[in-house]
């Protein structure tokens, strides 16, 4: 087995420990973490792209961005579901991570379900939480999300588990009929990663 991959197949608390390892180890996820528990916002996460990238670059010894082009952070507060509402998070977001190497982008997960149809062409359940969004990525790979806790404790979220990210392999989530995104989100990660393993979508699915 090539050594990059020396975690695939691992016990699931042995890919836990590790990537709780890399992420403590990776300055701008513990930075954006830190931010992300200042704004005080509600069920906060660190979601998806920086974190499977950085597992990546650190099992393979590439630089720490290769891959990163943002920072996804989300919470869910159904509070308020107006845009003007989440555009106030934004703005305070910007001002939080105006220092960060890469933008940081903040969405509101309880109002997915307003916009999501008219850009997909699908329904989208509302969500009650920030870590349900994870149920639904059109890839289960890159279904993994963060907290700091206030006493710096990680807590990771992961429905289906993290083998597919230590084996660096690209499955589809068929909950939702979602195959563009599965497939268009592939092209661009396979573009920078050319020895990832792409699970095709299933027919009929």
């Amino acid at each position: 087995m090539s050594d990059h991959l020396r975690l695939a197949g691992a016990d699931p608390a042995r890919q836990l420990q590790a990537l709780s390892d890399i992420i403590r180890a990776t300055p701008l996820l513990m930075a954006v973490l830190a931010g992300l528990r200042e704004l005080g916002l509600s069920d906060p996460l660190l979601v998806s792209g920086a974190i499977y990238n950085s597992v990546w670059n650190h099992l393979t010894g590439r630089p720490l961005l290769v891959g990163i082009k943002d920072v996804d952070v989300v919470y869910c507060d159904d509070g308020d579901l107006s845009y003007a509402a989440e555009d106030r998070v934004i703005r305070r977001a910007r001002v939080q991570f105006s220092g960060a190497a890469v933008p940081v982008e903040v969405r509101n997960q309880a109002r997915v379900h307003l916009w999501f149809p008219q850009k997909f062409g699908m329904a989208y359940p509302q969500l009650k939480s920030s870590a349900e969004m994870l149920d639904y990525f059109a890839t289960k790979t890159y279904a993994v999300g963060v907290r700091l806790e206030p006493d710096d404790r990680l807590s990771i979220f992961a429905p289906y588990g993290l083998d597919d990210m230590f084996s660096f392999r690209l499955t589809p989530n068929t909950l939702l009929h979602n195959r563009l995104t599965h497939e268009a989100k592939a092209a661009r990660v396979v573009s920078i990663w050319p020895g990832l393993t792409l699970v095709p979508w299933p027919d009929g699915a």
